[in-house]
This record gives structure tokens, C-alpha cells and sequence, in this order.
């Protein structure tokens, strides 16, 4: 049975299309997170409660001079304070990364529409109130991709215990590692590219500070890179964007022992000023 699209987002308007929740577990309302003026004057956002939670994680990483060193400390606290090596040895011996945050992030690369992509934007959603347009079809007017969303929602939160609370420690600990990295910036220049229409919403052709600039809308989550040449590998169209440090959830480098290439970024989404790329 497909849901029906009232009770996926009543808050949504179909004139507008509007993506944001009226709630959410940060320090920052959703609207203003997903805001095209977020873009233009960010700030820092705070999951409820993480720090307070685990303050001793952070106290320690605070210590360590070594980037590696805080990742592993990072990975390790994560594994013991939910039990990931116990889960692998109850289930069938896989190694504790397979129940972890980092399944899910490895999944997100090879499908960002399967199971892991729904878990993914489920959280977005959940901590930070923008809503997921697009899961193998744009959600507000596919009843088929709706229903999809939700199962492959069931299937991903079934696979682990404590996803959320994982991505919500994940996000933190990416917050802290940009701060340190580029203590001076408040924004990143990343590179998108794309040749499905439909993951995004084309909000405005026309930009007062360039010709080459437009508004789009985003999924809740995306990727993007560093590397302006792999953009292109992506799509027949390529975006050069200032994306706010503060909406990065993930980064290539951040956890060196399981997850490197291709320079990828995993950003918030809502409203951005994109540059299109001339090849």
C-alpha cells in the first residue's frame, strides 16, 4: 500500500514545495538552517544535548595533536559505548564497522537511494528539519517513492542499534575537525555534478551578482568534492558552491581508516547560490 502524501508532510504547500520541518533537535530553527541567507551568513549549529552527553569524548579529542589519533579515538569510542563489537560477534562475525555509522557512509557512496541514503536523510530530517525532496523519486508527488523512503528506513534503523545517536556524535566530531582544520572559515568552495533534474529544484535562473549563478533547492543530503575535475565524472553539468562549514555532515580524511577518494563532501541541504561550471 502506498502512503498516502498527506501523511508524509503535511507542512508542505504544493505551490512552493517547501522542505523544512516545523520542529527539530538543534540550536537553529529548520527554516533558517535551510535558508538561502543561512548560505550567505552561517553559523554554528549544535545538535541538542551531544556535547553535554559525551563531553568527555570531546575533552579528551581536545587533547590529542594528531588528527589520526582523534579519529581513532573517535572510532573506538563510538564502537564501545554501543556495543558494535559485541553486535558482530552476536550476529555473524563481521567486524564492527559493519553496524556501525561507517556501513552506512560506505553504503551512501555506492546507492544514496538504498537503505543507508534513507537512514541518512531520515537523521537530517530528524536533528535538523529539512525534509528529504528526493528518494528514488521526488517524494512529494510519487506515492511509490514515498512508500520506498519508509521501507528502506525500517530496513536500515533494523540493521543497527543507535544509528541516530552514532550520525548525531559523527556530525560533532565533523564540526570540531573543520574548526580545527580551517579555524579562519566559515565557508568551503565544493563542486556537484549532476544530470538528474529531478533530484533538485530549480528555484531562480537570475542572480544580481552573476549571470552563471542559480537558486536551487537540494535534497536534505548530498554530495559533493573538493576536486572541481571530479565533479564533472558525475554529471553532464558541474556547480562550484560555498557551502557553510557548519553544513558539512561528512568529509573525505575525517576517517582515514575506513573511508578515503574522490575527495567527497556529505552537505545539508535546502536553498543554495550555485554557480554552473563552464567545461
Amino acid at each position: 500500500m502506498h502512503l498516502p502524501e498527506s501523511l508524509y508532510h503535511k507542512n508542505i504547500a504544493e505551490d512552493d514545495s517547501r522542505s523544512t520541518s516545523v520542529i527539530n533537535r538543534c540550536n537553529i530553527p529548520p527554516w533558517i538552517i535551510g535558508s538561502e541567507d543561512f548560505q550567505a551568513d552561517p553559523r554554528p549549529i549544535e545538535i541538542d544535548g551531544v556535547r553535554d552527553t559525551d563531553g568527555r569524548l570531546f575533552h579528551m579529542l581536545d587533547s590529542i595533536p594528531d588528527a589520526v589519533e582523534r579519529s581513532r579515538l573517535f572510532d573506538d569510542y563510538v564502537c564501545a559505548k554501543f556495543g558494535l563489537a559485541e553486535l558482530a560477534e552476536q550476529k555473524d562475525g563481521k567486524t564492527p564497522a559493519s553496524y556501525s555509522y561507517v556501513h552506512f557512509l560506505r553504503a551512501w557512496g555506492a546507492d544514496s537511494n538504498g537503505h543507508a541514503g534513507a537512514i541518512l536523510k531520515a537523521w537530517v530530517e530528524s536533528r535538523f528539519g529539512i525534509l528529504a525532496t528526493y528518494h528514488n523519486g521526488r517524494l512529494a508527488d510519487n506515492a511509490e517513492a514515498r512508500t520506498q523512503f519508509t521501507f528502506d528506513r525500517m530496513r536500515g534503523a533494523a540493521r543497527t542499534i543507535g544509528i541516530l545517536m552514532q550520525l548525531d556524535l559523527l556530525y560533532t566530531f565533523c564540526q570540531d575537525e573543520l574548526r580545527r582544520r580551517f579555524p579562519e572559515a566559515c565557508w568551503k568552495t565544493l563542486y556537484r555534478g549532476t544530470h538528474d533534474p529531478e533530484e533538485y529544484i530549480v528555484r531562480s535562473r537570475h542572480s544580481p551578482q552573476s549571470s552563471h549563478q542559480t537558486l536551487i533547492q537540494l535534497n536534505n543530503l548530498s554530495s559533493f568534492t573538493s576536486d572541481r575535475e571530479v565533479a564533472w565524472e558525475f554529471g553532464s553539468k558541474a556547480w562550484e558552491v560555498q557551502i557553510p562549514l557548519s553544513k558539512i555532515v561528512f568529509f573525505s580524511g575525517l576517517l582515514p581508516k575506513y573511508l578515503s577518494g574522490e575527495s567527497e563532501y556529505l552537505v545539508l541541504g535546502g536553498y543554495y547560490r550555485v554557480k554552473t561550471l563552464l567545461y
